[in-house]
């Protein structure tokens, strides 16, 4: 036990005066490391910033249902309460005559023809609405044949065959081209998203390795003479892979430091002009799980490199 913990020490000091040492290399190495790891912070804060973009433009989509004057209150309230049940329906907002045009007049109070017209109207010439959001894009047009047939099923319950039942128009109909780029656009960013994360994590991982391998054959003559003593594989590779440790750890404090700037100075951006979330407030909210997670890659990342790369000169 008295010589693990001696070795332990050993180990750990010569790690540290093989960190201080080098110190061109270990900048460089280090260098690399915080270049790897903000670009992961990075990935981090654009896929929130993407969520919540798309989940404001999914918000802004949904169907109108727009129901004839002569529809019944109790008739659109029983498809309301229908249309509620399916599965992947998340709100419905029912707009009744009377709302319905007082929210036609508010948007129209400027016009003065129009409320002219309006009132010189004997009765009220809207009728109820239905406003409906789904909780994928790609579901709307699911709702919008449910409706048809609820329509179809109405008008054949009122003894007509040949009307329009209770719903006057549906304006999915008009909105499918929109609805179907949105679907493409999502799809498209989620692959997109992933495929630049692979590319780069990959990229990163042979990069910091390269540096960190070119540290140790800095030391390849010191690994001939260790292992020409008698020395075995473990205590050998135990001070690089402190380095590694020190690289890893010292990077990832460096990206966080760096990530504060670059959220604060991108928050604005993202909030005025994309209408998406405040990343600097987003960054100090999750600043604890950021930091643990840039650090445990770092410190995996440099031990990893640092183990495999030192393979070489063992043999």
């Amino acid at each position: 036990m008295p010589n693990l913990k001696t070795n332990f020490r050993r180990v750990l000091k010569a790690g540290f005066v093989g960190f201080w040492r080098n110190g061109v290399v270990s900048v460089a190495s280090i260098f690399v490391v915080v270049v790897t790891l903000f670009i992961i912070g990075s990935l981090f804060m654009s896929n929130a910033f993407l969520t919540a973009t798309l989940g404001e433009i999914k918000d802004k989509v949904d169907i109108n249902v727009y129901f004839k004057t002569t529809a019944k209150e109790e008739e659109v309230l029983i498809m309301k309460t229908d249309i509620e049940s399916l599965p992947e329906v998340k709100t419905v907002e029912y707009v009744s005559r009377e709302e319905a045009l007082e929210q036609f007049r508010e948007r129209n109070k400027d016009n003065t023809l129009v409320l002219q017209a309006l009132d010189e109207l004997n009765d009220n010439p809207l009728g109820a609405v239905l406003n409906i959001k789904a909780k994928e894009p790609s579901q709307y047009e699911g709702i919008a044949q449910f409706l048809n047939r609820e329509n179809e099923e109405a008008n054949l319950s009122n003894g007509s065959s040949g009307g329009v039942g209770i719903i006057d128009s549906i304006n999915y109909f008009k909105n499918q081209v929109v609805i179907e780029k949105l679907n493409k656009i999502i799809e498209g960013a989620r692959t997109v998203g992933i495929a630049i994360a692979l590319i780069l994590g990959i990229m990163a991982v042979l990069v910091t390795f390269n540096t960190i391998r070119l540290a140790i054959y800095n030391s390849r003559n010191e690994i001939y003479v260790m292992r020409l003593v008698g020395a075995n594989s473990s205590f050998i590779r135990g001070p690089f892979v402190v380095e590694g440790v020190m690289y890893g750890g010292i990077a990832a404090l460096i990206s966080l430091v760096l990530l504060f700037p670059a959220t604060y100075w991108l928050s604005r951006t993202t909030t005025d002009y994309f209408g998406g979330i405040n990343l600097f407030k987003y960054f100090l909210s999750n600043f604890g799980q950021m930091f643990i997670v840039l650090v445990v890659i770092g410190i995996v990342l440099g031990t990893l490199s640092s183990y495999i790369a030192v393979r070489r000169y063992l043999h």
